[in-house]
Protein backbone atom coordinates (compact mmCIF):
# COMPACT_ATOMS: atom_id res chain seq x y z
CA UNK A 1 0.00 0.00 0.00
CA UNK A 2 1.00 3.46 -0.49
CA UNK A 3 0.23 7.03 0.77
CA UNK A 4 1.89 10.33 0.72
CA UNK A 5 4.56 10.13 3.30
CA UNK A 6 5.93 13.54 2.86
CA UNK A 7 4.65 14.63 5.78
CA UNK A 8 5.92 17.10 8.63
CA UNK A 9 8.89 15.66 10.34
CA UNK A 10 8.25 15.20 14.51
CA UNK A 11 11.75 14.53 15.65
CA UNK A 12 13.58 15.99 18.96
CA UNK A 13 16.62 15.91 16.52
CA UNK A 14 15.06 17.53 13.60
CA UNK A 15 16.94 21.04 14.40
CA UNK A 16 19.83 19.42 14.25
CA UNK A 17 19.15 20.31 10.41
CA UNK A 18 19.85 23.69 10.78
CA UNK A 19 22.95 23.40 12.19
CA UNK A 20 24.59 20.83 10.14
CA UNK A 21 23.39 21.74 6.79
CA UNK A 22 23.88 25.07 5.71
CA UNK A 23 22.05 26.82 3.74
CA UNK A 24 24.07 26.74 0.54
CA UNK A 25 23.95 22.73 0.74
CA UNK A 26 23.46 21.58 -2.75
CA UNK A 27 20.92 18.71 -1.29
CA UNK A 28 19.27 21.45 0.97
CA UNK A 29 19.19 23.60 -2.37
CA UNK A 30 17.63 20.96 -4.79
CA UNK A 31 14.69 20.27 -1.98
CA UNK A 32 14.15 23.83 -2.04
CA UNK A 33 13.78 23.87 -6.10
CA UNK A 34 12.11 20.79 -7.00
CA UNK A 35 8.93 19.68 -5.81
CA UNK A 36 9.01 16.44 -5.80
CA UNK A 37 5.52 15.00 -5.29
CA UNK A 38 5.34 14.96 -9.23
CA UNK A 39 7.09 11.44 -8.68
CA UNK A 40 4.22 10.07 -6.42
CA UNK A 41 1.92 11.13 -9.44
CA UNK A 42 3.62 9.40 -11.93
CA UNK A 43 3.80 6.49 -9.46
CA UNK A 44 0.91 6.59 -7.32
CA UNK A 45 -0.73 3.22 -10.03
CA UNK A 46 2.85 1.06 -9.56
CA UNK A 47 1.25 0.89 -6.01
CA UNK A 48 -1.83 -0.72 -4.27
CA UNK A 49 -3.55 2.29 -2.87
CA UNK A 50 -5.25 0.63 -0.33
CA UNK A 51 -4.32 -2.94 0.75
CA UNK A 52 -0.83 -4.57 2.55
CA UNK A 53 1.86 -3.19 4.47
CA UNK A 54 3.02 0.55 3.57
CA UNK A 55 5.76 0.60 1.04
CA UNK A 56 8.93 2.81 1.54
CA UNK A 57 7.36 6.17 -0.24
CA UNK A 58 8.67 6.22 -3.58
CA UNK A 59 9.77 10.17 -3.57
CA UNK A 60 12.63 8.92 -0.79
CA UNK A 61 13.35 6.07 -3.34
CA UNK A 62 13.95 8.50 -6.23
CA UNK A 63 15.59 10.80 -4.39
CA UNK A 64 17.65 7.48 -3.34
CA UNK A 65 18.54 7.29 -7.16
CA UNK A 66 19.10 10.43 -7.35
CA UNK A 67 21.94 10.58 -4.80
CA UNK A 68 23.40 7.48 -6.87
CA UNK A 69 23.40 10.27 -10.09
CA UNK A 70 25.03 12.93 -8.23
CA UNK A 71 27.79 11.27 -6.34
CA UNK A 72 28.51 8.01 -8.29
CA UNK A 73 28.07 5.55 -6.10
CA UNK A 74 26.55 1.98 -5.88
CA UNK A 75 23.56 1.05 -4.13
CA UNK A 76 25.17 -0.22 -0.75
CA UNK A 77 27.13 2.85 -0.85
CA UNK A 78 24.73 5.64 -1.23
CA UNK A 79 22.67 3.66 1.31
CA UNK A 80 25.96 3.38 3.94
CA UNK A 81 26.26 7.22 4.26
CA UNK A 82 23.02 7.86 4.66
CA UNK A 83 22.65 6.42 8.20
CA UNK A 84 24.92 9.18 9.54
CA UNK A 85 25.46 11.96 6.90
CA UNK A 86 22.61 14.54 7.82
CA UNK A 87 22.59 16.19 4.44
CA UNK A 88 21.60 12.81 3.22
CA UNK A 89 18.96 12.08 5.34
CA UNK A 90 17.94 15.51 4.90
CA UNK A 91 17.28 15.14 1.77
CA UNK A 92 15.72 12.04 1.85
CA UNK A 93 13.09 13.21 4.24
CA UNK A 94 14.43 11.35 7.42
CA UNK A 95 14.82 12.31 11.14
CA UNK A 96 17.97 12.03 12.53
CA UNK A 97 17.19 8.86 13.97
CA UNK A 98 15.31 7.04 11.32
CA UNK A 99 16.61 3.88 9.91
CA UNK A 100 17.80 3.22 6.25
CA UNK A 101 16.61 1.48 3.13
CA UNK A 102 17.74 -2.00 2.86
CA UNK A 103 19.93 -1.36 -0.64
CA UNK A 104 18.06 -4.26 -2.42
CA UNK A 105 15.24 -2.24 -2.06
CA UNK A 106 16.80 0.30 -4.56
CA UNK A 107 17.21 -2.81 -7.29
CA UNK A 108 13.15 -3.72 -6.68
CA UNK A 109 12.05 -0.39 -7.07
CA UNK A 110 14.06 0.15 -10.65
CA UNK A 111 12.55 -3.15 -11.70
CA UNK A 112 9.35 -3.03 -10.28
CA UNK A 113 8.07 0.53 -10.45
CA UNK A 114 10.50 2.46 -13.22
CA UNK A 115 9.65 -0.33 -15.31
CA UNK A 116 7.23 1.14 -17.73
CA UNK A 117 7.50 4.82 -17.69
CA UNK A 118 9.30 7.29 -19.62
CA UNK A 119 11.42 8.65 -16.99
CA UNK A 120 14.01 10.19 -19.42
CA UNK A 121 11.83 12.66 -21.06
CA UNK A 122 9.56 12.96 -17.74
CA UNK A 123 12.74 14.11 -16.22
CA UNK A 124 14.26 16.44 -19.01
CA UNK A 125 11.22 17.98 -19.20
CA UNK A 126 10.73 18.66 -15.48
CA UNK A 127 13.87 20.79 -15.28
CA UNK A 128 13.70 22.28 -18.42
CA UNK A 129 10.06 23.74 -16.70
CA UNK A 130 11.69 24.69 -13.85
CA UNK A 131 14.28 26.55 -15.95
CA UNK A 132 12.12 28.53 -17.75
CA UNK A 133 9.91 29.02 -14.26
CA UNK A 134 13.47 30.53 -12.84
CA UNK A 135 13.93 32.80 -16.04
CA UNK A 136 17.63 31.20 -16.57
CA UNK A 137 16.71 29.58 -19.69
CA UNK A 138 16.34 32.46 -22.64
CA UNK A 139 18.12 31.29 -25.57
CA UNK A 140 16.25 29.93 -28.38
CA UNK A 141 19.04 28.14 -29.92
CA UNK A 142 20.14 24.50 -29.23
CA UNK A 143 23.08 22.64 -29.46
CA UNK A 144 23.10 18.93 -30.12
CA UNK A 145 26.07 16.11 -29.98
CA UNK A 146 26.50 12.50 -29.46
CA UNK A 147 27.98 10.73 -26.23
CA UNK A 148 29.12 7.11 -25.86
CA UNK A 149 29.14 5.12 -23.10
CA UNK A 150 30.74 1.73 -23.08
CA UNK A 151 28.63 -1.20 -21.95
CA UNK A 152 29.05 -2.76 -18.49
CA UNK A 153 30.23 -6.34 -19.62
CA UNK A 154 32.67 -7.66 -22.08
CA UNK A 155 34.28 -3.85 -22.82
CA UNK A 156 37.26 -4.96 -24.82
CA UNK A 157 37.56 -4.23 -28.30
CA UNK A 158 37.44 -6.41 -31.14
CA UNK A 159 40.96 -6.10 -31.53
CA UNK A 160 42.07 -6.91 -27.68
CA UNK A 161 39.88 -9.96 -27.80
CA UNK A 162 41.24 -11.38 -30.82
CA UNK A 163 44.98 -10.50 -29.52
CA UNK A 164 44.47 -12.45 -26.15
CA UNK A 165 43.09 -15.85 -28.21
CA UNK A 166 46.13 -15.49 -30.27
CA UNK A 167 48.38 -14.87 -27.40
CA UNK A 168 46.41 -18.14 -26.17
CA UNK A 169 47.28 -20.49 -29.17
CA UNK A 170 50.90 -18.77 -29.85
CA UNK A 171 51.67 -20.41 -25.85
CA UNK A 172 49.90 -23.31 -26.39
CA UNK A 173 52.62 -23.84 -28.82
CA UNK A 174 55.23 -22.68 -27.63
CA UNK A 175 54.27 -25.59 -24.55
CA UNK A 176 54.61 -28.12 -27.56
CA UNK A 177 57.19 -26.96 -29.63
CA UNK A 178 58.78 -23.87 -28.24
CA UNK A 179 61.59 -24.16 -31.72
CA UNK A 180 58.59 -22.64 -33.82
CA UNK A 181 58.40 -19.68 -32.06
CA UNK A 182 61.03 -18.20 -34.71
CA UNK A 183 58.97 -19.47 -37.44
CA UNK A 184 55.47 -18.20 -37.00
CA UNK A 185 54.31 -15.25 -38.59
CA UNK A 186 55.39 -11.16 -37.97
CA UNK A 187 52.10 -10.26 -34.70
CA UNK A 188 50.78 -6.79 -36.19
CA UNK A 189 51.73 -3.87 -34.52
CA UNK A 190 49.46 -1.36 -35.02
CA UNK A 191 45.53 -0.71 -34.20
CA UNK A 192 44.03 -1.42 -36.98
CA UNK A 193 41.50 -4.21 -36.74
CA UNK A 194 41.64 -5.51 -40.34
CA UNK A 195 45.03 -6.24 -39.60
CA UNK A 196 44.72 -8.15 -36.76
CA UNK A 197 42.14 -10.12 -38.60
CA UNK A 198 44.86 -10.99 -41.21
CA UNK A 199 47.50 -11.71 -38.81
CA UNK A 200 45.24 -14.37 -36.69
CA UNK A 201 44.40 -15.64 -40.32
CA UNK A 202 48.08 -16.06 -41.29
CA UNK A 203 48.75 -17.55 -37.66
CA UNK A 204 45.73 -19.96 -37.72
CA UNK A 205 46.81 -21.52 -41.67
CA UNK A 206 50.84 -21.74 -40.18
CA UNK A 207 49.76 -23.87 -37.32
CA UNK A 208 47.46 -26.05 -39.35
CA UNK A 209 49.95 -26.35 -41.72
CA UNK A 210 52.92 -27.41 -39.28
CA UNK A 211 53.70 -31.45 -38.98
CA UNK A 212 50.40 -32.09 -36.73
CA UNK A 213 50.57 -29.34 -34.07
CA UNK A 214 47.18 -28.71 -35.23
CA UNK A 215 45.79 -32.19 -34.28
CA UNK A 216 47.55 -31.67 -30.52
CA UNK A 217 45.01 -31.69 -27.79
CA UNK A 218 46.30 -29.15 -26.01
CA UNK A 219 46.33 -26.73 -29.19
CA UNK A 220 42.89 -27.58 -30.79
CA UNK A 221 40.96 -25.59 -28.22
CA UNK A 222 42.81 -22.24 -28.58
CA UNK A 223 42.81 -22.84 -32.00
CA UNK A 224 39.46 -23.89 -32.47
CA UNK A 225 38.26 -20.93 -30.17
CA UNK A 226 40.68 -17.75 -32.40
CA UNK A 227 38.85 -19.69 -35.57
CA UNK A 228 35.62 -19.56 -34.86
CA UNK A 229 36.37 -15.64 -33.39
CA UNK A 230 37.73 -14.69 -37.06
CA UNK A 231 34.88 -16.23 -38.69
CA UNK A 232 32.35 -15.55 -36.67
CA UNK A 233 32.81 -12.11 -37.48
CA UNK A 234 34.15 -10.31 -33.46
CA UNK A 235 31.43 -8.13 -33.33
CA UNK A 236 28.95 -11.43 -33.00
CA UNK A 237 31.44 -12.23 -30.08
CA UNK A 238 30.31 -8.97 -28.52
CA UNK A 239 26.91 -9.07 -28.39
CA UNK A 240 26.80 -12.12 -26.16
CA UNK A 241 27.40 -9.98 -23.08
CA UNK A 242 24.97 -7.30 -23.50
CA UNK A 243 21.92 -8.08 -25.95
CA UNK A 244 21.34 -4.59 -26.40
CA UNK A 245 24.42 -2.91 -26.66
CA UNK A 246 26.57 -2.74 -30.51
CA UNK A 247 29.50 -1.88 -31.68
CA UNK A 248 29.75 2.03 -32.40
CA UNK A 249 33.18 3.87 -34.42
CA UNK A 250 35.05 6.77 -32.72
CA UNK A 251 37.19 6.84 -35.37
CA UNK A 252 38.20 4.84 -38.64
CA UNK A 253 40.42 2.75 -35.80
CA UNK A 254 38.50 2.48 -32.66
CA UNK A 255 35.20 1.31 -31.50
CA UNK A 256 33.24 0.71 -28.68
CA UNK A 257 31.08 -1.44 -27.66
CA UNK A 258 27.95 0.03 -25.68
CA UNK A 259 25.35 2.93 -26.24
CA UNK A 260 24.67 6.47 -27.40
CA UNK A 261 23.18 9.31 -26.23
CA UNK A 262 22.18 12.47 -28.36
CA UNK A 263 21.68 15.75 -26.45
CA UNK A 264 19.86 19.21 -27.14
CA UNK A 265 21.07 21.44 -25.25
CA UNK A 266 20.64 25.11 -24.92
CA UNK A 267 23.31 27.54 -24.97
CA UNK A 268 22.64 28.52 -20.82
CA UNK A 269 23.84 24.87 -20.69
CA UNK A 270 20.69 22.97 -19.68
CA UNK A 271 19.39 19.71 -21.71
CA UNK A 272 16.58 20.02 -23.46
CA UNK A 273 16.36 16.36 -24.87
CA UNK A 274 17.95 13.01 -25.15
CA UNK A 275 17.49 10.28 -27.17
CA UNK A 276 19.03 6.95 -26.03
CA UNK A 277 20.26 4.10 -28.99
CA UNK A 278 22.55 1.34 -29.20
CA UNK A 279 26.52 2.65 -30.00
CA UNK A 280 25.70 1.89 -33.58
CA UNK A 281 22.98 4.59 -34.54
CA UNK A 282 24.07 7.56 -36.92
CA UNK A 283 23.88 10.63 -34.89
CA UNK A 284 22.40 12.90 -38.02
CA UNK A 285 19.24 10.43 -37.91
CA UNK A 286 18.40 11.94 -34.66
CA UNK A 287 17.59 15.77 -35.13
CA UNK A 288 14.18 15.67 -35.99
CA UNK A 289 13.48 13.97 -32.35
CA UNK A 290 16.01 16.39 -30.31
CA UNK A 291 14.34 19.03 -31.76
CA UNK A 292 10.36 17.43 -31.35
CA UNK A 293 11.08 16.39 -27.96
CA UNK A 294 12.84 19.99 -26.76
CA UNK A 295 9.96 21.94 -28.59
CA UNK A 296 7.12 19.52 -26.12
CA UNK A 297 9.74 20.08 -22.71
CA UNK A 298 8.84 23.56 -23.41
CA UNK A 299 11.76 25.19 -25.80
CA UNK A 300 11.38 27.82 -28.57
CA UNK A 301 13.81 27.21 -31.09
CA UNK A 302 14.84 28.93 -33.47
CA UNK A 303 18.42 27.75 -34.45
CA UNK A 304 20.22 23.95 -34.19
CA UNK A 305 24.00 24.05 -33.71
CA UNK A 306 25.75 21.21 -34.63
CA UNK A 307 28.39 19.27 -36.49
CA UNK A 308 28.80 18.09 -39.83
CA UNK A 309 26.50 14.98 -39.31
CA UNK A 310 24.04 17.08 -38.68
CA UNK A 311 24.05 18.47 -42.04
CA UNK A 312 22.51 16.06 -44.03
CA UNK A 313 19.89 16.55 -47.10
CA UNK A 314 16.95 15.65 -44.69
CA UNK A 315 17.87 17.72 -41.92
CA UNK A 316 18.39 20.67 -44.03
CA UNK A 317 15.41 20.11 -45.52
CA UNK A 318 13.36 19.76 -42.10
CA UNK A 319 14.84 22.76 -40.67
CA UNK A 320 13.73 25.14 -43.84
CA UNK A 321 10.67 23.83 -43.95
CA UNK A 322 10.10 24.45 -40.13
CA UNK A 323 11.90 28.16 -40.46
CA UNK A 324 14.72 27.00 -38.44
CA UNK A 325 18.33 27.53 -39.10
CA UNK A 326 20.75 24.72 -39.08
CA UNK A 327 24.04 25.98 -38.11
CA UNK A 328 26.13 22.53 -39.46
CA UNK A 329 28.98 22.81 -42.01
CA UNK A 330 28.08 21.02 -44.86
CA UNK A 331 29.97 17.83 -45.57
CA UNK A 332 30.20 16.51 -49.39
CA UNK A 333 30.54 13.20 -47.74
CA UNK A 334 27.22 13.26 -46.16
CA UNK A 335 25.07 15.85 -47.71
CA UNK A 336 25.22 14.35 -51.64
CA UNK A 337 21.87 14.92 -53.07
CA UNK A 338 20.88 11.43 -54.99
CA UNK A 339 22.88 8.30 -53.36
CA UNK A 340 21.22 5.11 -53.87
CA UNK A 341 20.12 2.85 -50.73
CA UNK A 342 20.92 5.62 -48.33
CA UNK A 343 18.91 4.13 -45.41
CA UNK A 344 21.40 0.81 -45.91
CA UNK A 345 24.63 2.89 -45.79
CA UNK A 346 24.93 5.20 -43.37
CA UNK A 347 27.72 7.25 -42.27
CA UNK A 348 29.66 7.62 -39.33
CA UNK A 349 31.61 11.28 -39.11
CA UNK A 350 34.38 10.17 -36.65
CA UNK A 351 35.71 7.32 -38.73
CA UNK A 352 35.15 9.24 -42.24
CA UNK A 353 33.63 5.78 -43.57
CA UNK A 354 30.32 4.66 -44.39
CA UNK A 355 28.73 1.55 -42.56
CA UNK A 356 26.28 -0.98 -44.08
CA UNK A 357 23.24 -1.90 -42.24
CA UNK A 358 24.82 -5.02 -40.41
CA UNK A 359 27.19 -2.46 -39.17
CA UNK A 360 30.54 -3.28 -41.21
CA UNK A 361 32.69 -0.42 -41.85
CA UNK A 362 34.35 -0.12 -44.87
CA UNK A 363 38.08 -0.50 -44.83
CA UNK A 364 39.14 2.19 -46.99
CA UNK A 365 38.05 5.09 -49.92
CA UNK A 366 39.28 6.14 -52.75
CA UNK A 367 38.17 9.18 -54.86
CA UNK A 368 37.47 8.73 -58.87
CA UNK A 369 36.00 12.26 -61.57
CA UNK A 370 37.18 15.17 -62.54
CA UNK A 371 37.83 18.29 -59.97
CA UNK A 372 36.21 21.63 -60.50
CA UNK A 373 32.94 23.36 -60.11
CA UNK A 374 30.09 21.86 -61.16
CA UNK A 375 31.73 18.47 -62.44
CA UNK A 376 30.72 15.51 -60.83
CA UNK A 377 33.33 13.31 -58.48
CA UNK A 378 32.75 9.91 -57.00
CA UNK A 379 34.08 8.47 -53.45
CA UNK A 380 34.36 5.03 -53.57
CA UNK A 381 34.25 2.67 -50.17
CA UNK A 382 35.69 -0.44 -49.84
CA UNK A 383 33.98 -3.28 -47.70
CA UNK A 384 35.89 -6.28 -46.48
CA UNK A 385 35.26 -8.82 -49.20
CA UNK A 386 35.69 -11.75 -46.56
CA UNK A 387 32.93 -10.37 -44.36
CA UNK A 388 30.35 -9.64 -47.00
CA UNK A 389 30.57 -13.44 -47.86
CA UNK A 390 29.28 -14.33 -44.39
CA UNK A 391 26.96 -11.74 -44.19
CA UNK A 392 23.33 -12.37 -43.00
CA UNK A 393 22.32 -9.26 -45.08
CA UNK A 394 24.57 -10.08 -48.06
CA UNK A 395 21.20 -11.18 -50.26
CA UNK A 396 20.78 -8.30 -52.73
CA UNK A 397 24.16 -6.89 -51.25
CA UNK A 398 27.10 -8.54 -52.26
CA UNK A 399 26.82 -10.49 -56.02
CA UNK A 400 27.90 -14.32 -54.58
CA UNK A 401 31.87 -14.64 -56.05
CA UNK A 402 32.48 -11.11 -56.38
CA UNK A 403 35.88 -9.97 -55.75
CA UNK A 404 35.12 -6.67 -53.99
CA UNK A 405 32.35 -4.99 -52.18
CA UNK A 406 32.18 -1.12 -52.84
CA UNK A 407 29.81 1.72 -51.99
CA UNK A 408 29.66 5.01 -54.28
CA UNK A 409 28.50 8.16 -53.65
CA UNK A 410 28.17 11.71 -56.42
CA UNK A 411 29.92 14.27 -54.71
CA UNK A 412 28.03 17.49 -56.14
CA UNK A 413 29.08 20.96 -54.50
CA UNK A 414 26.36 22.84 -56.27
CA UNK A 415 23.18 20.86 -54.52
CA UNK A 416 23.35 22.79 -51.50
CA UNK A 417 24.16 26.15 -52.58
CA UNK A 418 21.51 27.66 -49.81
CA UNK A 419 23.93 26.30 -46.80
CA UNK A 420 26.81 27.29 -48.50
CA UNK A 421 25.93 30.62 -48.59
CA UNK A 422 24.78 30.36 -45.05
CA UNK A 423 28.33 29.16 -43.76
CA UNK A 424 29.70 32.43 -44.94
CA UNK A 425 27.51 34.89 -42.86
CA UNK A 426 29.06 36.25 -39.65
CA UNK A 427 25.88 34.82 -37.75
CA UNK A 428 26.83 31.15 -38.45
CA UNK A 429 30.44 31.74 -37.88
CA UNK A 430 29.41 33.48 -34.24
CA UNK A 431 27.11 30.79 -33.58
CA UNK A 432 29.52 27.54 -34.54
CA UNK A 433 31.57 28.83 -31.72
CA UNK A 434 29.16 27.82 -29.42
CA UNK A 435 28.93 23.92 -30.23
CA UNK A 436 32.11 23.49 -27.32
CA UNK A 437 29.65 23.64 -24.66
CA UNK A 438 28.12 20.42 -25.52
CA UNK A 439 31.62 18.97 -25.14
CA UNK A 440 31.69 20.04 -22.16
CA UNK A 441 28.50 18.44 -21.55
CA UNK A 442 29.37 15.40 -22.33
CA UNK A 443 32.75 15.61 -20.28
CA UNK A 444 30.59 16.35 -17.19
CA UNK A 445 28.39 13.85 -17.73
CA UNK A 446 31.04 11.05 -18.19
CA UNK A 447 33.61 12.22 -15.31
CA UNK A 448 31.37 13.73 -13.04
CA UNK A 449 28.49 11.05 -12.77
CA UNK A 450 29.75 8.00 -14.50
CA UNK A 451 28.64 8.22 -17.26
CA UNK A 452 31.46 6.56 -19.11
CA UNK A 453 30.23 2.92 -18.29
CA UNK A 454 27.41 1.94 -18.58
CA UNK A 455 25.97 0.78 -14.64
CA UNK A 456 23.64 -2.41 -16.14
CA UNK A 457 22.78 -4.01 -18.93
CA UNK A 458 20.30 -3.33 -21.30
CA UNK A 459 19.19 -0.15 -23.48
CA UNK A 460 16.48 0.37 -20.46
CA UNK A 461 18.82 0.11 -18.01
CA UNK A 462 20.90 2.79 -20.13
CA UNK A 463 18.30 4.87 -20.07
CA UNK A 464 17.30 5.25 -16.21
CA UNK A 465 20.93 5.87 -15.86
CA UNK A 466 20.68 8.76 -18.23
CA UNK A 467 17.56 9.78 -16.91
CA UNK A 468 18.83 10.49 -13.75
CA UNK A 469 22.18 11.79 -14.61
CA UNK A 470 20.94 13.95 -16.91
CA UNK A 471 18.38 15.10 -13.59
CA UNK A 472 21.33 15.67 -11.86
CA UNK A 473 23.29 18.15 -13.98
CA UNK A 474 20.41 20.00 -15.24
CA UNK A 475 19.54 20.38 -11.34
CA UNK A 476 23.53 21.70 -10.54
CA UNK A 477 23.50 23.98 -13.82
CA UNK A 478 20.36 25.83 -12.90
CA UNK A 479 21.61 26.47 -9.23
CA UNK A 480 24.61 27.78 -10.69
CA UNK A 481 23.13 30.21 -12.65
CA UNK A 482 20.34 31.13 -10.11
CA UNK A 483 23.15 32.07 -7.54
Amino acid sequence: MIKQQQTLMLSPYAELYNIVVPKDNMLRQINELVNFDFIYEELKNKYCLDNGRNAIDPIRMFKYLLLKAIFELSDVDIVEPSRYDLSFKYFLGLAPEDPVINPSSLTKFRKLRLKDINLLDMLIAKTVELAIEKEVLKSTSIIVDATHTKARYNQKSPREILQNRAKKLRKAVYGVDESVKFRMPAKNTNDVLTDEIAYCQKLITFIETESGIAQMPKITEPLNLLRETVEDDVEQLRLAADPDARVGHKSADSAFFGYKTHLAMTEERIITAAVITTGEKNDGKQLKTLIEKSQASGMLISTVIGDAAYSEKDNLTYAKNNEIELVAKLNPLITQGARKKEHEFLFNKDAGMYVCKAGHMAIRKARTGKKGINKNQKDTYYFDVEVCKRCPFKEGCYKEGAQSKTYSVSIKSDEHSEQMAFQETEYFKAKSKERYKIEAKNSELKHGHGYDVATSSGLLGMQLQGAMAIFAVNLKRILKISE
